[in-house]
């Protein structure tokens, strides 16, 4: 029996424990690997390749590129800090930044929640092909292609059951008839998989970061080798050099005058690097407190988009191969793409069942590695909140049991259709608003009351109308005008307006700006109304995860999330709406776009009620954020340490306590 737990103990140690009693990854590697894996998925090797198809071109790289730099890394640096300095999920993370952001907290855990339903379906359909893999000859063989459906696929694998289709009225104000799903029987064999697929999910997180730690070696590993034969292989077929220049070759303008596009992209990162799922900000909460943030966060972004534009040189060398040319005006599903073009490259390969083989049980770890993660979202919070008594393995039992029962629908002869609509609807709607929620609140109300103490809460109130409303006025008047120039400068002209009302009407602070901002006492209130929130979040957390050497998370950051990610977010997120109108006529979109709503109204409730979202912070946490603060001064205490024993930390405004009763200013002062 000693032995048996003994090797129980090896095989799935008890995690480390950090100073603050917290758990702990066995290594910064582990916590890599980790977050990598929650990036390296479907969302790289399947849902990229369809996404790229369909806005095939080097056009896609704009905003592509725009949303990586100026959205999703900065974003990823603010999770990750967040987690690891406040030393817990997103409910708790956020509530450190002001207690009526707890309902932004909660958002991210509800996407994951969401997704990993569909996501773990979307498994159990590659086991099918990994069990027909040793199946020879490979039975999709002859069988890839049936017009612009996959046949093996739709036929085989997820086999779809007819549809009505559906269509609005002529003039496009009302619904003409409703899409129907007559065929709703459940796929046993789709079920089986699942069961399997959250057993592996249930055996990765029940016993913690120390078990995961370990697992990550294996799911990082594997995939990164086939993947490269994979893609050396699909180059060396037939044509692929024409796939390959599709993308790499073909610069479409016309493209990037459609918001479909900006829209599909910041989608797509969001869901590839998992920036708004919240896995990074509870995965960071294990990390060692004073660990590398930023460096961590552009590690881990970087790696991700090399990864998945690697990957897609596999998909489209065999797309040359085949000739599957995309056609002007028909779109292909999330995952579609993948799964006509990599059978295909198996079946060119010596020993196709082998490689059959190694590619399905590729993607099955990959798939899972970003599935545990999500779960383990709803468990960081359900754990560090208290709310059940239960131990974590009890917890992660009765979630994944949970979890199981929601994902049945989509294991139905209708369920590719419903998860193409949740899937739509939550990454163009909820993930989208999460993010943006994100950014521009902990950059809006971070200490708010230092602001309103220097320049008055009429002030503070009038400027922020100007800035959230110039954004809704802005965009309403571009929808509703047609003309974006329109919008955009009605939206400027708005916030404009507003600064200088606000600027008028504010006390003259009497805490001193920054030397630039020093000049005047109009300067000095614009910079406390527009920048102190998000420039004192950067030192407050800098002083934690920007010690010694770690690299500082940089001055420009909160300037970026929230005057140009946050309104770049808006704009994309009210793409989202028109769009949906041509499509209500399916159930299956309706139910995605419901969701989606639902959960935006979670958010905003936060703000409004944040008393009813304590039930997830324990309660000796529910008064962190609310500390006393002084303008210009990070907050008082780290560690059990004043924080002016740790000179130069965040590399602005920081004392270094001599005695009691003398402070001298040290370099970086003012």
């Amino acid at each position: 029996m000693n032995y048996l737990r003994k090797v129980g103990a090896w095989v799935a140690p008890p995690p480390q424990k950090s100073d603050d009693g917290r758990d702990q990854w066995p290594s910064r590697a582990a916590f890599l690997l980790a977050a990598m894996g929650g990036c390296a998925g479907q969302g790289n090797l399947l849902r990229y390749p369809s996404v790229l198809y369909n806005n095939y071109g080097l056009q896609w790289f704009v905003p592509y590129l725009l949303a990586v730099f100026l959205i999703a890394i900065p974003a990823l640096i603010l999770e990750v800090s967040i987690g690891q300095a406040y030393r817990g999920g997103t409910v708790i993370a956020f509530n450190n930044v002001n207690k009526r952001l707890k309902g932004v907290g909660m958002g991210p855990v509800i996407v994951s929640f969401i997704v990993v339903q569909y996501f773990t379906v979307n498994l159990a359909w590659i086991m099918n092909y990994f069990r027909w893999s040793f199946t020879s000859p490979l039975p999709w063989k002859n069988r890839i292609e049936d017009g612009t459906k996959p046949r093996f696929y739709w036929n085989d694998v997820l086999k779809v059951g007819n549809v009505t289709a559906g269509s609005l009225a002529p003039d496009g104000n009302s619904v003409a008839a409703f899409q129907g799903y007559p065929a709703k029987a459940v796929l046993g064999e789709t079920v089986g998989w699942s069961i399997f697929i959250w057993f592996l999910i249930w055996v990765s997180i029940f016993r913690g970061v120390g078990l995961t730690g370990r697992v990550v070696y294996f799911t990082m590993g594997l995939p990164v080798v086939t993947t490269i034969i994979f893609v050396g292989r699909a180059l060396s077929l037939p044509n692929a050099s024409e796939g390959v220049a599709l993308v790499w070759k073909t610069w479409r303008s016309d493209q990037l005058a459609s918001g479909t596009v900006w829209q599909t992209a910041v989608g797509q990162v969001f869901f590839s690097t998992g920036i708004g799922f919240g896995y990074f900000t509870s995965y960071a909460s294990y990390n060692q407190k004073h660990s590398n943030a930023v460096m961590d966060a552009i590690l881990i972004c970087g790696s991700n988009v090399l990864f998945e534009n690697f990957a897609a040189f596999a998909v489209f060398g065999v797309v040359g191969y085949l000739r599957r040319w995309p056609e002007d005006g028909v779109r292909l599903g999330a995952f579609v793409v993948g799964f006509l073009t990599l059978p295909e490259a198996v079946l060119q390969m010596p020993g196709a069942n082998f490689w059959a083989v190694l590619l399905f049980f590729t993607l099955v770890v990959l798939g899972f590695s970003s599935a545990f993660v999500m779960l383990d979202v709803v468990v960081t919070l359900i754990c560090d909140s208290g709310l059940v008594k239960a131990s974590r393995p009890v917890v992660v039992t009765v979630l994944t049991v949970i979890s199981f029962l929601m994902c049945i629908p989509y294991c139905t002869e209708f369920g590719y259709h419903l998860l193409d609509g949740i899937d739509r609807w939550v990454n163009n709607v909820a993930l989208i608003f999460v993010v943006w929620s994100e950014v521009s609140s902990a950059t809006t109300v971070y200490r708010w009351k230092d602001i309103t103490d220097q320049t008055g809460l009429p002030a503070f109130i009038v400027y922020n109308v100007g800035f959230f409303g110039g954004q809704l006025f802005g965009i309403s008047l571009a929808h509703g005008i047609g003309n974006p120039g329109a919008g955009a400068g009605a939206g400027f002209g708005f916030w404009a307006v507003c600064s200088l009302v606000a600027i008028f009407i504010a006390r003259t602070p009497d805490a001193s700006a920054p030397s630039f901002w020093s000049r005047n006492a109009f300067a000095c209130k614009f910079w406390f109304l527009a920048f102190y929130s998000g420039n004192q979040l950067r030192r407050d957390l800098n002083v934690i995860v920007g010690q010694g050497k770690n690299w500082k998370i940089p001055p420009f950051l909160p300037i970026l999330l929230r005057y140009l990610s946050g309104p770049v977010l808006a704009i994309i997120f009210s793409f989202a709406f028109p769009e949906f109108h041509k499509l209500r006529y399916d159930p299956m979109m309706i139910a995605g776009f419901i969701l989606s709503i639902l959960t935006i109204i979670v958010i905003l409730a936060g703000c409004v009620m944040p008393r009813y979202y304590d039930a997830f912070i324990p309660v000796k946490r529910r008064a962190e954020g609310t500390e006393l603060t002084v303008a210009m001064e990070t907050k008082g205490e780290l560690a059990g340490r004043p924080i002016g024993d740790m000179v130069n930390a965040e590399g602005g405004l920081v004392r270094r306590s001599l005695s009691d009763n003398e402070n001298v200013d040290e370099k970086g002062m003012k």
